[in-house]
Formats: C-alpha cells, sequence, structure tokens
C-alpha cells in the first residue's frame, strides 16, 4: 500500500524509514555511485530529509520499503534553487502550486507495479494540495523511468552528456491519467483516495491538507 508520511512521523514507522533509507543508500551509493553520505546505520540521508519533507512511500506486504519519492514545497529551501539552479538559468523556482520532488528510489527486485504507484500517489498529492507542477532533477536513465510511469516532463534546462547528462524539469497528472495508472497498480480510485486520507489525516491529527495551505 501507498504511505503518505511525513518526516517528522517516520519515528512511527522506524521498520519502514531504515529500509527505505537503506534502500537509498543501495541505489545512490552502491548502484549508481553517486556521493552522496551514508551514516553508521547504512542510511543515505541528507540535508533535505531534516526539513520535515512529505514521503510517499510504497509499503510491502512484510512492512519494508518498495519504493519512494520525497517532496519539498519550492517556497522553502529545495535541492533544486540551492545546487542546480543553473540548469534554470540560474532562475529559481519558487511557487506555493509547484513541490520539487526527489529521492525517486525503488528497492531492489521490486515489482513492476511500484513505480506506477508511486505516480498514482504523486497524482493524488497534486490534486490534494491543489498543485500545478513538480519539479526535479534528473539523468536519462530516470527520464525513460518517468516516460513508463506516463509522466514526461517538461525540460528547463540540460547540461553535460551521456551518462554525466542532467536536466531539470516540471511535472504535471490531469484526470485523464489516473485511469490507466489505477489499472497498473490494481486497485481502485477509492482506495487510492483512502490510502491518501489516512495518511495525510492520521487519527487525533490536525487534516494536514489545510494546515499547510494555511502555513
Amino acid at each position: 500500500m501507498l504511505r503518505y508520511i511525513y518526516g517528522n512521523d517516520l519515528r512511527r514507522f522506524s521498520r519502514l524509514g531504515h529500509s527505505m533509507f537503506t534502500d537509498r543508500t543501495a541505489q545512490f551509493a552502491e548502484r549508481l555511485g553517486w556521493p552522496v553520505r551514508v551514516n553508521a546505520a547504512g542510511e543515505e540521508r541528507d540535508q533535505y530529509d531534516v526539513l520535515n519533507p512529505l514521503y510517499l512511500v510504497w509499503e510491502r506486504d512484510d512492512g519494508l520499503h518498495g519504493g519512494s519519492m520525497r517532496f519539498l514545497p519550492t517556497t522553502g529551501r529545495t535541492m533544486v534553487n540551492e545546487h542546480f539552479a543553473h540548469l534554470n538559468g540560474g532562475e529559481p523556482i519558487v511557487s506555493p502550486l509547484i513541490w520539487e520532488c526527489t529521492r525517486f528510489c525503488l528497492a531492489p527486485g521490486a515489482e513492476g507495479r511500484v513505480a506506477a504507484a508511486l505516480a498514482l500517489g504523486a497524482g493524488e498529492l497534486m490534486s490534494a494540495f491543489r498543485l500545478r507542477h513538480y519539479v526535479g532533477v534528473f539523468d536519462p536513465r530516470m527520464e525513460r523511468v518517468y516516460a513508463r510511469m506516463g509522466l514526461r516532463p517538461e525540460v528547463l534546462g540540460r547540461a553535460g552528456a551521456g551518462r554525466a547528462a542532467v536536466a531539470v524539469g516540471l511535472w504535471s497528472m490531469d484526470l485523464a491519467a489516473f485511469g490507466p495508472i489505477l489499472i497498473r497498480v490494481g486497485i481502485g480510485r477509492e482506495t487510492s483516495r483512502r490510502w491518501l486520507s489516512e495518511g495525510l489525516h492520521p487519527p487525533g491529527a490536525a487534516p494536514a491538507v489545510e494546515a499547510a495551505r494555511a502555513g
């Protein structure tokens, strides 16, 4: 199932969270060879994980991480503005209607529907928070992955060539995209919306969507 978890609430999902960060190590540090930091627990974490981002996580039947993405509003600190602004001509991307999406990660051996489930969750967040776009930095390999998910970015700028190439782009998702993705995930829209509601409105908590809009 999909989990929507704010960083400050990850302690409630310690096993799931730990497996997410160790799978990030496996993908970004070990397989892709990125110069990322890995802590003593084997977890890949960076400076943006302490900013209370919203994590979208596919939880497997065994309670472990199957895939995930991380979201931050562009009205605050973001990776794209602090490290990759040159890809957009030096212009920062700041809007209450645009969130940054980073750290797209799939667990080793993840089943095929996990990427589609993450695309579905991103679409539900876009609808719930009335967003227009996501912004993110990606390489050519990820561009192919996004295309298979039905999410083709509007490329704002590119740099480098070959494996060193990197680009920044905007994504959007309209209602017509939900049907095919729901089929790939194997659930109905009611289930998808329930997962969102349970994640953003846990028992005893203030409605996260309205709190975010008010802030």
